[in-house]
């Protein structure tokens, strides 16, 4: 910043004065207009360093919800804890592993909370004083009692993967996906009693892809919503933004999945198993019996041609097509499958596959033996 100096011999004499002291004003404008600068609609640049932060408590539990609570500390926010279920035992050897969220806040030197209950006096003392301005909320797991919704003075946002109120409730992006949405996208709720029914704070659309898997497109959706929250935290702590009440009116709910919504209906259209296998590619995957072993369908794609003659699970041949090389005939048209995993063996390809089970075509899904 310029200083001011006084020469009585120079020969800018009074004017030169007045110069220096409207560089000096200048100089000081710049940093003043810098250190208020805040990320809002009307676009103002974004200055970690002198950006007006909150105090905040982060709740979530899995890989997808991590980009959210990294987000906030890159941002310069003061993240007072961060709040995940308690470890869980996991793989083969049932041993008590970590929530990703746990870990991501370790490794940055966060405290940690893992109430085995929300509703137990002490948890809710624990976040209490941690006097947190705001509560975060990206994948948490478990609906909020009233008792942790009324701490914070400036609420509890949730960022939930979907254009609520559409598809609220615990599987937004396989839902979406199920259903063929075109566009999806993610919003920051101002969280009440319901399950996702309270006012939208922000929203912003996303378009499904047509090789989106539920994996892929909630990764993409959770990165999108930790922007989307970053960018409208300084309007929320400063009051500008007035929450917008949910029509219930275009509301619709999504439910849990289970082992059994993953086995193959081949009367159901291929596109529609085609949609499965991309919803259901983390939990709880799709799967048939052939010759009274499971059979785990990876890999798939709508195809046409080739089905006349034939009835919903009859395996067919692709002629002239390397991959995928053998299709299953459904209620309309037929999926070609591209890669398999038998029960007890690795994954394959459709074309190792068959090397390896050449009486697979001709066959009828599902089969016992």
């Amino acid at each position: 910043m310029p200083r001011i100096s006084v020469d009585n011999n120079s020969t800018g004499g009074i004017d030169g004065l007045k110069r220096r002291g409207k560089e000096y004003l200048d100089g000081f404008l710049a940093v003043f207009v810098v250190a208020h600068c805040r990320v809002v609609s009307s676009g103002c640049a974004h200055y970690n360093a002198w950006a007006i932060t909150m105090r905040i408590v982060f709740m979530g539990t899995p890989a997808y919800s991590v980009p959210v609570l990294a987000r906030l500390l890159d941002a310069g926010h003061h993240v007072a804890a961060a709040v995940t279920r308690p470890d869980r035992a996991a793989g083969r050897g049932r041993r008590l592993t970590p929530p990703p969220v746990k870990l991501y806040a370790q490794e940055h030197g966060l405290p940690v909370l893992q109430p085995p209950s929300l509703r137990r006096s002490e948890a809710v003392a624990q976040m209490a004083a941690l006097h947190p301005q705001v509560i975060v909320v990206a994948a948490y797991g478990r609906i909020l009692p009233p008792e942790v919704l009324t701490l914070p003075p400036k609420g509890v946002l949730n960022v939930h993967p979907s254009l609520i109120p559409r598809h609220r409730g615990p599987s937004p992006v396989v839902t979406a996906l199920l259903d063929g949405d075109e566009v999806t996208g993610v919003t920051i709720i101002l969280t009440d009693e319901g399950m996702d029914t309270g006012p939208v704070v922000a929203q912003r659309r996303e378009p499904v892809l047509p090789k989106d898997t539920a994996t892929v497109l909630t990764e993409r959706l959770f990165h999108l919503g930790a922007e989307l929250l970053v960018e409208s935290l300084p309007a929320w702590e400063a009051d500008r933004i007035a929450p917008v009440p949910q029509d219930e009116g275009k509301s619709s709910t999504t439910r849990l999945y289970t082992k059994a919504d993953g086995e193959m209906d081949w009367a159901l259209s291929a596109r529609a198993l085609e949609r499965r296998l991309r919803a259901f590619d983390a939990w709880p995957g799709c799967h048939t019996r052939w010759r009274g072993s499971g059979l785990r369908v990876l890999e798939g794609v709508a195809v046409q041609g080739g089905t006349v003659g034939h009835v919903p699970g009859d395996v067919i041949p692709m002629p002239g097509m390397a991959d995928p090389p053998v299709a299953v005939v459904t209620g309309e048209g037929a999926l070609g499958l591209v890669r398999l995993q038998l029960d007890g063996r690795r994954p394959q390809s459709a074309q190792e596959f068959l090397r390896g089970y050449r009486d697979f075509i001709g066959s009828r899904l599902p089969s016992e033996g």
